[in-house]
């Protein structure tokens, strides 16, 4: 497949394959949030974003795997580097028990390992004077790591903000506030507090902005005379740089130099959810780095290959039995994935051309002022279009797929864009192109406003 001259070749979505593969998944597949069935063939050609099913459909992927694709399909930056790597079996091991070392030297290695990886990422984030990391699997064990070494600091309370999504552990869980049913039923850490997350335009309308004493919701509550709550009791405030599952929303400049006011007067522990603005995603290595608050924690993960929780080293508890991880140090592939990740998103101009990617859509959006969109958002690489209506959302989905286009929802009537990041100006076109046609699609036309149930997450 030349990725110069690919485009989207579909004749039927799904087809006999796909659903004949997807029936047999789901004989023992627990319920999740499967999206599409689209089968990807693992065994056929795929490149950027363009990627082939098993009954030979052609599609462009503007999902990157929720991010955790960063350069999409079989990228020669990561690829070639792994094809020159001598590989071996076991390629995990259990990595808080043993050390992987790839040769002799470990300032450069033959193969690179979770010793490179921690290397790699004290470089990203020490202009937050981040010195530590630890390893782990998900996204969601990096932020359940996140909040136990706050924890471990002092404190049993923690804010959260109305939107969030941090992940499916139980920890994680009880941070979330983008759907009921992400958390119904299940146990929940005691203490924490929701606050709006506040995207407003000119006159806060969220609630965020009181007249009480300390001007906004958290840092009423945190009043020194009049408030709740003893900001000594809060071990950490957690935030997504952008929000993600709750609707790739960007906070306004007033509400975060109220957040960084709020955590010098107070002396609380920032956590940066990184999972999805992170690594280069909103055209800046961190999506915090948009912002002026300095954080104490970053959690990583997704594009990342594993899950890391990254703070100076003060923070982290001093008891090695505090923290474990089977894999998380100990999968030698997807740490050399995840040290080509960094290479190539930390390589020269990319950051820029991510930025420049990102402008060319939104800036083609808002020129074609398509029917029923009524917002075009984010920031890089993160973008988002919102519909009228959450049926019109899920049919733009269903008429972009069978015309060859991969996207996912997101908040409640959002569709989200994640190309690769080194997606090209013809393969922007050709999305957009499509995203376009999808809206004159008769279906999407006549979408109602009845509730679509089953709204996809990540």
């Amino acid at each position: 497949m030349d990725r110069e001259t690919a485009e989207p070749d579909v004749r039927s979505m799904p087809g006999e394959k796909a659903a004949e593969w997807v029936n047999f998944h789901h004989n023992h597949a627990a319920p999740s949030t499967y999206v599409y069935d689209f089968v990807w063939d693992i065994t056929e050609d795929a490149i950027g974003p363009f990627c082939t099913d098993v009954d030979g459909n052609v599609l462009m992927d503007f999902t990157s795997h929720v991010a955790a694709a960063p350069f999409g399909y079989n990228n020669p930056k990561i690829m070639d580097r792994l094809e020159s790597f001598d590989l071996v079996d076991p390629l995990k091991m259990a990595g808080q028990d043993f050390y992987a070392g790839g040769g002799t030297d470990p300032e450069s290695p033959e193969i690179p390992t979770a010793t490179q990886l921690l290397d790699r990422l004290t470089d990203i984030t020490a202009h937050y004077d981040l010195d530590t990391v630890f390893l782990s699997n998900t996204g969601a064990e990096a932020v359940e790591n996140a909040i136990k070494i706050c924890y471990n600091n002092g404190g049993h309370r923690a804010l959260t903000f109305d939107g969030a999504f941090h992940g499916r552990t139980l920890g994680a869980l009880s941070l979330n506030r983008s759907k009921a049913i992400h958390r119904k039923g299940f146990p929940e850490i005691g203490g924490v507090v929701s606050v709006p997350y506040c995207t407003c335009e000119g006159e806060c309308s969220c609630g965020w902005k009181t007249n009480g004493p300390g001007g906004n919701v958290a840092a009423d509550k945190l009043h020194h005379d009049r408030g709740v709550i003893d900001p000594e009791e809060v071990a950490y405030l957690i935030m997504e740089p952008q929000q993600g599952e709750g609707g790739y929303r960007v906070p306004n400049d007033d509400f975060i130099a109220d957040i960084a006011d709020i955590q010098r007067t107070h002396d609380i522990p920032v956590i940066s959810d990184e999972i999805q603005a992170g690594l280069g995603r909103t055209g800046e290595l961190w999506g915090i780095d948009h912002t002026e608050i300095e954080p104490d924690v970053i959690t990583s993960a997704k594009g990342l290959r594993v899950g890391a929780t990254v703070a100076n080293e003060d923070l982290f508890p001093s008891e090695t039995g505090r923290l474990s991880s089977t894999w998380g140090a100990g999968d030698i592939v997807a740490a050399a994935q995840g040290v080509a990740t960094i290479d190539a998103i930390t390589s020269d101009g990319l950051l820029d051309h991510v930025v420049a990617r990102g402008k060319q859509t939104t800036d083609r959006l808002h020129d074609a002022d398509p029917d029923f969109v009524t917002d075009v958002r984010g920031r890089g690489l993160m973008l988002a279009v919102e519909f009228d209506t959450k049926k019109r959302r899920e049919a733009v989905v269903n008429a972009c797929v069978k015309r060859g286009l991969l996207v996912l929802g997101c908040g409640h009537k959002t569709v989200r864009l994640l190309p690769p990041l080194d997606v090209t100006e013809r393969e922007i076109d050709i999305a957009v192109d499509i995203l376009l046609e999808a809206l004159d699609d008769p279906d999407v036309r006549h979408a109602g406003t009845s509730k679509v149930e089953g709204e996809p997450t990540a």
